[in-house]
């Protein structure tokens, strides 16, 4: 008789359990992000256009860096026929024009570099913005990126522990720091 009630409970507990907790599916996904961006026509287009500005850009500096060689060559053989006033002024003049082109080179070098990297970060932040629309949309809890960087590039606000942690280490860490300061003897932090 005391079996058949501890079975009887045990089964309504069931029972009673199965009825009230609902169980959420926590739908989860993710995009190889390295992927993504090699194969998305956009970014390929960002790419392309940045190859060709720098061959454009390239072929301009070698022909720049053809005249210089052929002025450099010139020096040397019209260099002690012409006297040496004439070979220093000459020589310093193409240093000169030497630097400056090295120089030219690694500011345009830079500059389509920065160019480069902030249309593609403006892509990123696009393509983040479509994959967070994209998980609510889909009702996904969770996207994680691999590839390159592994991340979540979406997740429900309500998984979002940041808060919580942040102020439990800087309570861990306020702890911590009162600890040392009593650690330490008031005349010792006078000195």
């Amino acid at each position: 008789m005391k079996k058949l009630f501890v079975l009887t409970v045990f089964v309504l507990t069931t029972i009673s359990c199965n009825e009230t907790a609902t169980v959420k599916e926590v739908k989860t996904a993710y995009i190889d992000t390295s992927k993504l961006l090699e194969d998305y026509t956009e970014a390929k287009d960002i790419d392309a256009k940045y190859k060709t500005k720098t061959e454009e850009i390239g072929r301009k500096l070698e022909v720049e860096e053809a005249n210089f060689k052929s002025d450099a060559a010139y020096f040397e053989k019209n260099a002690e026929a012409n006297g040496r006033a004439w070979a220093e002024q000459k020589g310093a003049e193409l240093q000169k024009r030497q630097q400056d082109l090295q120089y030219a080179a690694q500011n345009i070098a830079q500059k389509l570099q920065s160019e480069h990297g902030t249309e593609m970060d403006t892509l990123v932040k696009s393509v983040k913005q479509f994959i967070k629309d994209y998980g609510k949309e889909k009702g996904y809890s969770y996207i994680y990126g691999t590839g390159e960087s592994a991340t979540v590039l979406y997740a429900e606000d309500k998984y979002d522990i940041t808060k919580e942690e942040v102020k439990l280490l800087n309570d861990k860490y306020e702890a911590s720091s009162k600890k040392y300061e009593k650690a330490i003897p008031k005349e010792s932090a006078k000195k």
